[in-house]
C-alpha cells in the first residue's frame, strides 16, 4: 500500500495531516524562516539553506528572500534560476523549473488542489505537477496553477493567471493567460 507521500507525489488523493507530511512541511517552514531571516552579507548561510531546501538547484539558485514553500524537496531547479522578493511555491507535487528561468516579485506557483466534494475536502487533497522550461521569464504577481506546463523561452506577463499550458517561445498574458504573440529570438529587445 502506498504511503501518503507516495500518493501525494503521484497526484492521488492523500491525507495532508499524515505525520510524515506534517514533519516535512515543518522542516521546510523552518528552513524558509531561517532563509528569510538572513541578511545580504550572509551569502554562505543562504547557500547552505538553499542546498538543504531544494531537491536540486540549491547550488546555483539566486534567491531574494522572503520565499515560502510547502516542502522544498519537491522543487527541482535548473541552473541559475532567479526568484525575486516574496515568491511562493506550493509544492505538494513536483515543480520542475529549467535553466536560467526568472521569476518576478510575488510570483506564486501552485500544485495543490482540493476536491469539489465538501466531505472529501475535509480529509483529503491532491495535486498536479507544474513544469516550466528554460529561459522563461514570469512577470511579477503572476499565478501559475496546478498541472500547467510553460515552454522554454516564453514570457508570462505580470499579473497573469496561467490556467493552461503555454507553448515555447511566446509572450502570454492576462486572466486567464493566453498567447498574445510569438517571440522573435533574433533581437535582444524582441519584447520591446
Amino acid at each position: 500500500m502506498p504511503t501518503e507521500r507516495e500518493k501525494m507525489l503521484a497526484g492521488d488523493l492523500y491525507d495532508p495531516l499524515d505525520e510524515e507530511l506534517v514533519h516535512s512541511r515543518e522542516r521546510a517552514r523552518d528552513l524558509c524562516q531561517a532563509l528569510n531571516a538572513t541578511r545580504e552579507g550572509e551569502a554562505d548561510e543562504r547557500r547552505r539553506i538553499l542546498r538543504d531546501l531544494f531537491a536540486a538547484g540549491g547550488d546555483s539558485v539566486w534567491m531574494q528572500p522572503p520565499f515560502f514553500c510547502d516542502y522544498g524537496t519537491n522543487i527541482q531547479l535548473g541552473e541559475r534560476v532567479f526568484f525575486n522578493f516574496n515568491c511562493v511555491v506550493l509544492d505538494v507535487c513536483r515543480v520542475k523549473i529549467g535553466d536560467f528561468t526568472l521569476f518576478g516579485p510575488a510570483v506564486q506557483i501552485y500544485t495543490a488542489m482540493h476536491p469539489f466534494d465538501a466531505a472529501l475536502r475535509r480529509k483529503e487533497e491532491f495535486g498536479r505537477l507544474v513544469t516550466i522550461g528554460s529561459d522563461v521569464w514570469v512577470g511579477g504577481g503572476a499565478l501559475i496553477l496546478p498541472g500547467v506546463q510553460i515552454g522554454s523561452r516564453s514570457v508570462i506577463g505580470a499579473g497573469s493567471v496561467v490556467t493552461r499550458d503555454v507553448p515555447e517561445g511566446v509572450f502570454a498574458a492576462g486572466n486567464p493567460c493566453r498567447v498574445i504573440r510569438e517571440l522573435d529570438d533574433g533581437s535582444p529587445l524582441a519584447g520591446a
